[in-house]
């Protein structure tokens, strides 16, 4: 691993605090993919870290993040402030940004539950620096129409089959993004992704979505499709 790069356990600074977060590094990155963790989730994740070991098999560099400090979560509340997340992920850039390591590398974002909100809106706001977006059992719509209007990163809504109120909230976020899209719904997975094979299946789609899009090829036509993963 090169030593200038910046690497495991890292402190992000946002307003008057401190986040908390791990940037790891495959051999040779094609990009790098920033997590937005769902609600009462953090760096810790089991199912997150599952993901970006997967991804830095494929030649992603990943960074988890905790969005909200242990005293911020212990407010309910505080999970589902998309705006306060949403900052949260613009303090990550200006992070990855302040190393020449991190700053030369495309981004991409991989969101779960209310983090795919706060994931997108950054991609609205950082059209040049966002390119691909990967949703996990994510609540779109919670990002707003005018966001999601303004995504022009490729994004792929991933929804279990037996997620049946996430995959309506899904399929009508997916109408308002104008960029090449993709709801893919995993068959016999609820919303945690907790069966046998559904999760692989997550990070599978994520990997070659991740592979397509970030660092590559970014057309904006709005082609938009609904699949059943195999």
């Amino acid at each position: 691993m090169d030593a200038q790069r910046p690497s495991g356990a890292v402190r992000i600074a946002s307003g008057k605090v401190h986040v908390e977060g791990i940037l790891a590094w495959p051999d040779e990155p094609h990009g790098l993919v920033v997590f937005a963790h769902g609600s009462g989730s953090g760096r810790l994740s089991p199912r997150n870290n599952y993901v970006a070991d997967v991804l830095r098999r494929a030649g992603f560099a990943t960074l988890l993040m905790d969005l909200l400090t242990p005293a911020e979560d212990s407010d309910y509340a505080r999970r589902f402030d998309i705006d306060l997340l949403v900052e949260r992920l613009v303090d990550a850039l200006r992070f990855l940004d302040g190393d020449a390591a991190t700053a030369a590398l495309p981004i991409g974002a991989f969101g779960a539950s209310t983090g795919v909100a706060a994931a997108l809106r950054l991609a609205a706001a950082e059209p040049t620096r966002v390119q691909a977006v990967v949703s996990r059992g994510g609540r779109p719509d919670l990002a707003g129409v005018e966001a999601l209007a303004a995504v022009r990163a490729p994004t792929l809504l991933i929804v279990g089959g037996l997620d049946f109120d996430v995959i309506r909230l899904n399929q009508a976020a997916l109408r308002e993004i104008d960029a090449v899209k993709e709801l893919t719904i995993v068959p016999g997975a609820t919303h945690l992704f907790e069966e046998s094979g559904t999760l692989e299946r997550v990070a599978a789609l994520a990997a070659d979505w991740f592979r397509r899009y970030l660092g590559g090829a970014t057309a904006d036509d709005g082609s938009s499709s609904i699949r059943s993963a195999p």
